[in-house]
Order: C-alpha cells, then structure tokens, then sequence
C-alpha cells in the first residue's frame, strides 16, 4: 500500500523546512530529517526552533520531535490531514481507540482498534514497530506532548475532557499488559567483560563501541539518549588518581548539563576514572574528534561521520555485541547498562547512595528496585534452608 501523504507541498518548502531543521540538529540530532521535512508543518518547525531558543532540555526536544512526528503521520493515514490545531474531542478520542484496544474483542471484531489501512501506512514509514495494542504509558506520553506542543502555539484543546479521561481508563482496563524491565538482563561486570571483549580489534568500529559500552557503565550507566548526544565541550580533563598501591588513574569530569530529572538551572556532573578515559581517549584519537559530538557513525568503507549517532544505536551496539559474545540479544538493551551499574555496585557492596550520585538517579525507590534485587539474591534471608 502507498503511503499516505499530505498534499504535495512545494520542493522549495520541503528543501527550506530541511534547512531549518539542521540549523537546530546540533541540539537536536535528527536522523530522518529529509523525512521529517516533508512530514511537518511550517509551524511545526516554527515550534522546535522557539523551543530551541527557550533553551528547552535536549531530550525533552528529541522526545517531542518524535511525538510530534508521530502524531502528525498518524492523523495523516487515520484523516488523510495534518494534525488540526487545537485537537478536537473526537480526534483525542480517535486516538486512543486505535491505541488502546482489547486483543480478544478484535478477534471476532475487525474494526475494532487501529484499521489495518492505517497500521499499515505507518508501518511502511517505520512508525510503528510493535504489533498488539500500544502501552498506555506512551499513549499518555504522546498526548502529553501534543497538549504541551497546543501550549506553546497559544492554544488549548480537549486534553483535559472528562471523556478523554473515562476513555482512556477504560480503554487501560481493557488492555491488561503486565509492567516488563527496560532491559530482560541487566549488564552487569560480567556480562560488560563479555561485551568488551568482542571489542579487541584496532577497527575505528571496536574501538568506538569499546568507548561507548565503558563511558555509559562507567558514568552511572547513563541513559543511551545521552551517550548518542554527548559531545566533546562536555569534558573536562581532571588531574590523575593516585590510588593506594601507587597507581596512577587518568580522570575527568562529564558534564551532563540538564538531564531528565535535574533542574532547570542544575548542571549534572558525573566522573570517569581509569580504564573508561583510557578508552575514550583513544576514540578520539583514533576518530581525530576534537570538538562536536563524539560518539558517531562509521560507514561501511571506514569513514567517520561527522553527525553524531541516534540513541537507537546505542541500543544496537548493544544488542550486537551481545550477540557477538554468545549471548540472546534480545535479554539486553541500551537500558541494562542502567540497571547492570546499581547491580553491579550492590554485589560490590557500594552504599546505594554512593551509586546514586553517580547514576544521579533522584528516585531512591526506583534505584533500590535495581539495587535491592542483588542484595536481596545474595542475603541470609533468602538463604534460610541453604
């Protein structure tokens, strides 16, 4: 099936609309740009530059291009138009009742969720993966983006709307799917030697994946959306650790600026010590990366780009070098790096406070779901009749 467009515009628009977004693809990597230029409005890209300007949080940009991304080609296969500005009740609702369904009543019911058409259409533009109903976490999200996006254009709609509420509700109950971990596995110092590893050669790809697995454990196990948008301006060289046997450690400060759970005006500062700076040193080296973005694409004949790479990539690295190592990639994520870190300082005995500023998780409760795992495996009380 073709996909669905909006009516065609003009190769001037789409050509300046691309332009646009480059000039905020600094702060914003965008990988689909050419895609992304056909796909928006005028005033969509309006919108990312001003808040762009507003010094809006990097992720919180790059989660709202997707969002806005999304919604924008699903309204064009469900209405065969743009998003309208404010959203209407009956297209809220639309939304989440081809989101939100119940597999069982879709078994003797065609109609019932997402029409196949529409699936379909958004299936062939790589919008939509999964098959089964959505997680109402992002359907909550993606709604939560486009009332924050009517916002910043000076407009309210039907967010708020006790039916939107009751439907989506109900729409939950009906769409029972059990809470899964980011990652099956966490990668903990066992399983991250394994991953290292298959990186032994001196390819700019080894040397590159070997710098990426080591600076996001090593650096609290940070999030694979900061990893792919790390950039060299972020690190400052720190004088060497001496440690207690003579050795001397290299050391240096990453600065996170605002993260997804920081403040405003709170700059995130994390440390890398030893064997971590080792290896991204010689990243850099190698890549010949003295400013910009540091962790970036390298295609098949060698060359380095010079644009960073997508945070799904970093999902990828993983789950390659899992495979490469004799391990199910399916079992490991991008996010197991995350949990493997707590994990891995919990069987180390390292206070979970001690983590935490390094992870600079600011939930105890979700750091100690990691951290309490493996304290709990290896306690007396869960070796009672051992």
């Amino acid at each position: 099936m073709p996909q669905q467009r909006k009516p065609a515009a003009s190769l001037s628009s789409v050509v300046r609309r691309a332009a646009e977004l480059d000039t905020i693809a600094a702060v914003l990597p965008i990988d689909r740009r050419d895609e992304l230029a056909e796909l928006l409005t005028d005033q969509d890209v309006e919108t990312l530059r001003h808040l762009v300007n507003e010094g809006m949080g990097d992720n919180t940009l790059r989660a709202l291009t997707s969002d806005l991304a999304y919604l924008q080609a699903w309204s064009l296969a469900a209405t065969g138009a743009s998003l309208p500005w404010p959203a209407p009740e009956a297209l809220l609702l639309k939304f989440v009742a081809h989101h939100l369904w119940d597999p069982n009543k879709r078994n003797t019911d065609p109609d019932h969720g997402m029409p196949v058409s529409v699936e379909q259409n958004l299936r062939a533009q790589r919008f939509l993966k999964s098959t089964g109903p959505h997680a109402p976490d992002t359907v909550r999200r993606r709604l939560a983006s486009w009332s924050t996006l009517s916002r910043w254009r000076g407009l309210t709609g039907a967010f708020a709307s006790p039916a939107l509420k009751s439907a989506i509700r109900l729409a939950v109950r009906a769409t029972p799917r059990p809470r899964k971990r980011k990652s099956a596995k966490a990668v903990t110092g066992d399983v991250l030697a394994k991953l290292l590893a298959t990186c032994g050669s001196d390819s700019l790809r080894d040397i590159r994946d070997r710098a990426i697995l080591m600076v996001a454990f090593a650096s609290g196990g940070r999030r694979r959306s900061e990893i792919a948008g790390l950039r060299k301006e972020q690190l400052t060289n720190e004088p060497p650790i001496t440690t207690e046997d003579g050795t001397t450690l290299l050391s240096l400060t990453i600065h996170l600026g605002r993260t997804k759970t920081s403040d405003a005006d709170h700059d995130e500062v994390v440390y890398l010590t030893g064997r971590p700076v080792e290896a991204l040193n010689a990243w850099l080296e190698a890549a010949r990366i003295n400013t910009g973005s540091i962790f970036r694409a390298i295609d098949r004949w060698g060359n380095v780009s010079k644009r960073t790479i997508d945070p799904q990539s970093v999902n990828d690295i993983v789950k390659q070098r899992a495979k490469l190592a004799g391990l199910e990639p399916g079992e490991f994520s991008a996010h197991g790096l995350r949990s493997g870190y707590l994990t891995e300082a919990a069987n180390r005995g390292i206070p979970l406070p001690e983590a935490m500023e390094q992870s600079r998780h600011r939930s105890v409760q979700q750091a100690s779901s990691y951290y309490n795992s493996a304290t709990r495996r290896s306690g007396k009380a869960a070796r009672l009749l051992s």
